[in-house]
């Protein structure tokens, strides 16, 4: 039996890519599992898919997370896991980037985060997990991709100060950094697939391990840092799941 069976996990951005596959991971070992996501149609179909429950919530947008909150704390009363993996990309040069590509990427990846933590905190549980997705790109300095890793840089500052001020409460807060992951997100970059297929292929060149991750190797990380069985000892850790991308 898992340690995680009827535990409540509540996972940002659920529908698809690494959400979708952590939430699955989570079904499967039993516990309450409910995802939110932005797109109604998507979000209904991954929850049927997975059989979890649903909440139709924009990250980006703070009443939103406050229906959320209010939501879990009518079903659910206090949370066990709360996974903040909802986020945006957009890459460009810094002299092509829009101020609506940045305040959409900061909105969502920085602001929604930083207040979806912030409006959770009572809900959590003793002993409860928080789990934030970072990326990669946070120990790079690719071009084009300068807004994007600044939000996720944020977010790993974030992550450490919330591990500090939330241990008296005996909450673990840690970071998951994948590196090229085959995912949905990939096809929103407004690409063609003969151009994504050729990024991929220029990608790979850049890992040591030789291949692309997929979303489940990220999900058995989340589930693992959600395990007080498996990780009571760790917080404000960052883990790179990049097939050593960024050695």
């Amino acid at each position: 039996m898992s340690n995680l069976q009827n535990k409540v996990i509540i996972i940002t951005g659920g529908n698809s890519g690494i959400g979708y596959a952590t939430a699955k991971a989570f079904s499967d070992v039993n516990a309450r599992v409910l995802i939110t996501g932005k797109r109604e149609d998507a979000l209904k179909k991954a929850a049927e898919e997975i059989g979890v429950k649903s909440f139709l919530a924009n990250q980006a947008v703070l009443p939103d997370i406050d229906l959320l909150v209010e939501e879990v704390k009518n079903n659910y009363g206090k949370v066990d896991v709360l996974f903040l993996n909802a986020g945006v990309a957009f890459f460009a040069p810094i002299e092509h980037t829009s101020e609506h590509e940045f305040d959409t990427i900061f909105n969502t990846n920085v602001k929604g985060t930083f207040f979806t933590l912030q409006k959770f905190i009572p809900l959590l549980n003793d002993g409860a997990s928080v789990i934030i997705l970072a990326s990669g790109n946070t120990a790079m300095t690719m071009p084009n991709s300068s807004a994007y890793s600044a939000s996720k840089s944020a977010l790993r500052h974030i992550a450490k100060i919330a591990a500090k001020e939330l241990a008296p409460k005996n909450i673990r807060v840690n970071m998951v950094s994948p590196g090229p992951t085959q995912t949905e997100m990939q096809s929103k970059f407004g690409m063609d697939e003969a151009t994504l297929e050729t990024i991929k292929t220029q990608i790979i060149t850049q890992v040591p391990l030789g291949k692309m991750g997929i979303p489940e190797d990220v999900a058995k990380m989340v589930v693992y840092l959600a395990d007080n069985s498996s990780s009571s000892f760790i917080t404000g850790a960052e883990f790179f799941i990049d097939g050593g991308m960024a050695l």
